[in-house]
């Protein structure tokens, strides 16, 4: 394959036809995965990655490995009108604020709050998909609902502007679809990106929304969640990590069982025994494979569940592959003095981040 610096863009139907072929093909597995900058050919030869042609080869093997794990990305005959409903629908005086459900696939809806900003007629704004961490209030706690104001992206970003999102997590409030039992999927995961996805296909109906400036942000449950999307979804330019993720040797020394259970991903202990020298894929990767797009994490040094050096091996993973695709600005990190939260300072700055990256200018009521 020839080297060529031009980075183009697809289509989510083209990048959807490009995973289907992929999967009919075993994607070679990988002795390591902080090492990105070499690709395995089909004698499982590496070859140095020198241009953003050999990277797309080895960013699709990161995609066709996750999906060892997760279970594959559904296909087209997944995707149904939305049929969106309105359940509730109340004036914050700034806002508007929805209580809605969308068909995701054929016998499922997705509950979801969606905010809309007092927009001028014909003015189009960026748009977030908000996701929630795991708690029993789950779309409820972006939408502003919960005690810890830390963690109301979706009330914020609203008031700054942007028309978001906030749906409900698969077995989490009003939504309880179990993967397991419909027989459909292999993960909760898998299930969660692309109820996500359908959410971006939502917001790219309405008329408030600029297709082409859409974002995502969550939080724990939601940070590693956003990052899923973010590298699923080539619609999503710019993405908000707050602690969702570290490398997997450092999660609780190597001790996957947290990342298997019915919310995650179970294949992690059947097919790959709660083993990160295992896993076909790991956190170093995912960050990568959003390159050259815009991802921010908020990373504190006391967050007891993902260890604060194992973000700092991923950053430093992917770093390499930003810088050869021309964006090393694109990739940033925030790591405050605190503990498993979202805290005001890292939090704005990621908001700034989305607005430069997503060409917003913030109302001037927002944070």
């Amino acid at each position: 394959m020839r080297c060529t610096q031009k980075l183009c863009s697809v289509s989510l139907f083209a990048f959807l036809t490009i995973l289907a072929n992929l999967h009919s093909a075993e994607a070679p597995d990988y002795p390591e995965h902080s090492n990105l900058l070499y690709f395995l050919d089909a004698k499982e030869t590496r070859i140095p990655v020198k241009c953003p042609a050999d990277w797309d080869r080895r960013r699709a093997h990161i995609l066709a490995n996750m999906q060892k794990v997760m279970g594959e990305l559904p296909g087209e005959d997944r995707r149904v009108p939305l049929d969106v409903e309105i359940l509730e629908e109340q004036n914050l005086g700034d806002l508007i604020r929805r209580k809605i459900t969308y068909q995701a696939e054929p016998g499922d809806r997705v509950p979801a709050y969606l905010f809309l900003a007092q927009i001028p007629p014909g003015e189009k704004r960026a748009a977030v998909v908000c996701l929630h961490q795991t708690t029993n209030l789950g779309k409820g706690e972006p939408a502003g609902m919960g005690p810890n104001a830390n963690l109301h992206y979706a009330l914020e970003l609203a008031r700054r502007g942007y028309v978001t999102i906030a749906p409900d997590y698969p077995r989490f409030a009003d939504n309880q679809y179990q993967f397991e039992v419909v027989g459909k999927y292999d993960s909760n995961t898998m299930k969660g990106i692309w109820n996500h996805i359908r959410a971006v296909d939502l917001l790219q109906t309405l008329p408030e929304v600029d297709g082409r400036r859409i974002g995502c942000i969550g939080h724990s449950l939601g940070g590693h969640n956003t990052m899923f999307l973010a590298v699923f979804d080539p619609r999503i330019q710019a993405s908000v990590s707050s602690c969702g993720f570290n490398s997997f040797p450092k999660y609780y020394d190597g001790n996957l069982a947290g990342w298997a259970s019915l919310y995650y991903m179970p294949r992690i202990k059947t097919l790959y025994h709660n083993n990160p020298a295992e896993m076909p894929f790991d956190f170093t990767e995912v960050v990568a494979a959003i390159a050259p797009r815009a991802f921010f994490t908020n990373s504190p040094l006391k967050d007891a569940n993902f260890e604060v050096s194992g973000v700092r091996d991923c950053i430093y993973s992917a770093q390499p592959v930003y810088d050869l695709l021309g964006k090393p600005d694109s990739l940033q990190a925030r790591y405050p003095d605190a503990e498993h939260d979202f805290p005001t300072p890292p939090r704005i700055e990621a908001y700034e981040f989305l607005d430069l990256h997503l060409s917003h200018k913030p109302a001037k009521s927002g944070k």
